[in-house]
C-alpha cells in the first residue's frame, strides 16, 4: 500500500502526535508499505527530513509551548500529491493539514483514515484570545464532522472511544489502536550517564516524570505532590523533563533548601534519549487527566518502571492497578501515599516493573500496534472498492 499521513504535528516536536505518526511510519515500512508525510516546516530546529516528508509553510505562533501553525496551501506539494498512486489517506487532524488529506481523498476518490488523537476542548486554553467556551464548542463540532466524513476513525485508547461518543460522534467503523514503543529506539539504554550528568548518586532511588510543562498535564498537582514526597523521603531524589509555561511555578513549589538539591529539572528531551532518562529512574511518576493514551506511560513500562499515576483517562487503560503499576485519585495525600509505598516496598517494586515490562511486549509495541492498524487500512480500500 502507498499511504499517506497528514498533520498538523510532527518531528521535530517530540510529543504524542509526532511519536504516534513516527512509530507507525517505521511499522509500515518495515511491512514493506510506502508512506508519505505531510506536515509543517518546524521553525525552532534544524532537523533533517526523510526523503518522503513534505512540508508546508507555517507561522511560529505564540502558544504556551512551541508550536507551527501550517498554512495547508502549496502549488508545489499539490503537484506532488497528484502524482502519487496513493491507496488511502490518513489524516491526524480535523483541520488545516488535515483538512488537505480529505480534499486530497475526495479528489483521488480513495478512503480517508482519521485519528482522533486528543480531548481538543482540554487545549483550548492555548488560543486565549479566543473565549474557551466558543474555542471548545468550535473545535469539538468540526472534529465530529471531520470523523463523520471519514471512512474509519481510530482513537487511542477504550477510554477516548467513550470519550468521542458521549461528545456526539455516531461512527459505525470506530476502533481502538494505541500508538506502539519502538522497540529499535528504545534499545541500549543508559540510565547511568543520565545519574552522572546530573550528579545524582548511582545508588540513590530516582523519580522521574516527563511531560510539556502545562496546564493540562497537572504539573503544579505533582510538584505539590513530590514536595510532600520528598520532604518525607531525605533519600529520593525527582528529575523532571519538559518544558512549558508553568516552568517557573513547578520550580517555585519544589524550591524548598530541604530538598531543592535532590531537585533536577532536564528541560526539553530529544526524543532518541527518552529511553536513557526512564532507565535511570526507579520509579516514573505522572498526574495528567487529559490523556488519551499516554504514551509515555507505555514507554515506561516497556522499560520495567513501576509507574504511580492518576487515574484518569487513558492512563487507566495501560495500568492495571497493583499490578502493572498503581493509580491514585487526584488528591495530594493519596498519591504522596502511593509514592512512597512504592519506594518502601522494594520486592513490590521490582515485581511490578517486570509485569508491566511483560506487558507492554506483547501489547503496546510498534510491531504489534502497526499490525492492527494495515487491518484497518485492508478492510478500508477493500470496502472502498466495493
Amino acid at each position: 500500500m502507498y499511504i499517506g499521513i497528514f498533520t498538523n504535528n510532527y518531528l521535530p516536536n517530540p510529543y504524542g502526535v509526532s511519536t504516534s505518526i513516527e512509530g507507525f511510519r517505521k511499522g509500515l515500512e518495515s511491512e514493506g508499505h510506502k508512506v508519505s508525510i505531510f506536515a509543517p516546516s518546524w521553525h525552532d530546529e534544524i532537523y533533517k527530513d526523510l526523503p518522503n516528508v513534505y512540508r508546508y509553510h507555517s507561522l511560529k505562533v505564540p502558544t504556551k509551548v512551541s508550536f507551527s501553525l501550517a498554512i495547508p496551501y502549496s502549488q508545489r506539494i499539490d503537484k506532488k500529491i497528484k502524482k502519487m498512486p496513493l491507496d488511502l489517506i490518513h489524516a491526524q487532524h480535523p483541520n488545516l493539514v488535515g483538512a488537505q488529506g480529505k480534499r486530497w481523498a475526495k479528489e483521488k476518490k480513495i478512503p480517508l483514515i482519521y485519528t482522533w488523537h486528543s480531548i481538543y476542548d482540554k487545549y483550548v486554553h492555548y488560543v486565549s484570545p479566543i473565549p474557551q467556551k466558543f474555542a471548545a464548542k468550535w473545535i469539538i463540532d468540526s472534529a465530529i464532522k471531520f470523523a463523520q466524513s471519514a471512512d474509519y476513525v481510530i482513537v487511542p485508547s477504550k477510554s477516548m472511544y467513550e470519550i468521542v461518543c458521549k461528545k456526539g460522534l455516531k461512527h459505525k467503523n470506530i476502533h481502538v489502536i494505541p500508538s506502539g514503543v519502538d522497540e529499535e529506539l528504545f534499545s541500549n539504554p543508559n540510565g547511568d550517564k543520565i545519574k552522572s550528568r546530573y550528579n545524582i548518586p548511582l545508588d540513590a532511588l530516582l523519580i522521574v516524570s516527563i511531560s510539556r510543562v502545562t496546564e493540562e498535564k497537572n504539573v503544579s498537582f505533582l510538584a505539590k505532590v513530590m514536595r510532600k514526597v520528598l520532604l518525607r523521603d531525605r533519600n529520593a531524589y525527582f528529575l523532571f523533563g519538559g518544558d512549558g509555561d508553568l516552568l517557573d511555578e513547578v520550580k517555585n513549589i519544589l524550591s524548598d533548601d530541604l530538598i531543592c538539591e535532590r531537585v533536577i529539572f532536564a528541560g526539553k528531551i530529544d526524543r532518541e534519549a527518552v529511553k536513557d532518562y526512564l532507565d535511570s529512574a526507579n520509579i516514573f511518576v505522572y498526574a495528567s487527566t487529559t490523556e488519551t493514551q499516554g504514551t509515555i506511560i507505555s514507554e515506561a513500562m516497556y522499560m520495567g518502571i513501576p509507574i504511580v499515576a492518576v487515574n484518569a483517562s487513558g492512563v487507566r487503560d495501560l495500568i492495571d492497578d497493583g499490578k502493572t503499576g498503581y493509580l491514585t485519585k487526584e488528591n495530594i495525600s493519596d498519591m504522596t501515599y502511593a509514592i512512597l509505598k512504592c519506594i518502601n516496598n522494594v520486592n513490590d517494586r521490582k515485581k511490578i516493573g517486570v509485569q508491566a515490562k511483560n506487558y507492554a511486549m506483547e501489547n503496546y509495541t510498534v510491531k504489534v500496534c502497526t499490525q492492527k492498524l494495515i487491518d484497518i487500512y485492508e478492510r478500508a480500500i477493500f470496502e472502498y472498492k466495493q
